[in-house]
């Protein structure tokens, strides 16, 4: 078996309708399929539910259920996880879209980090209204920097995981990307 591609990624939402009109307006995503049943097919119990999806672009979706008859949700991350860690990021094509999310999105009130330089891509980050954090990434450097600097992490990657599951420290065989200066 061979993955073609992530089919849609699900996440619990307080009120399908808010979270719907949230990812139009702060996300810029579409609203493309709906489904609501009494009963959940794979597990054949009782619970109404509103399925919802979100267009996310090229062919990615983003998607949510209302739970009416269970009780509400609650943080469902890990006390000993920070809030850094557990996100969802999507890939926009330009400095000025992500200055312009970023105008937005504090004009709309949202809490936002960045834009932060990772290196091979800047990221601008916030929360949806069920706190789940989203990040927005844009590749910098010309295609030719980001194929070689790619190329140069390729070939330390094995080294890097073994050193890392063997000493559970920082390894530094990449330590160089973030001193680099890309093209922007």
């Amino acid at each position: 078996m061979k993955i073609e591609r992530i089919h849609h990624v699900a996440y619990r939402c307080a009120n399908a309708k808010k979270t719907v009109l949230w990812y139009k307006e702060f996300m810029n995503m579409d609203f493309i399929l709906a489904i609501a049943e009494n009963k959940v097919p794979s597990t054949k119990q009782n619970d109404p539910y509103m399925h919802l999806f979100l267009d996310a672009g090229a062919g990615n979706v983003l998607a949510f259920f209302e739970l009416p008859n269970s009780k509400p949700a609650t943080k469902v991350t890990d006390p000993n996880t920070p809030a850094w860690c557990q996100h969802i990021a999507f890939k926009i094509s330009s400095m000025e879209e992500m200055y312009e999310a970023k105008k937005k999105w504090e004009e709309g009130g949202l809490e936002v980090v960045g834009p932060t330089n990772h290196g091979l891509f800047m990221a601008l980050y916030t929360y949806d209204p069920d706190g789940n954090r989203l990040e927005l990434s844009v590749d910098i450097g010309t295609k030719e920097e980001r194929i070689l600097a790619l190329e140069k992490m390729n070939k330390v990657k094995w080294e890097m995981l073994d050193y890392f599951d063997e000493h559970q420290k920082v390894p530094e065989h990449a330590a160089w990307l973030h001193e680099i200066e890309f093209s922007k």
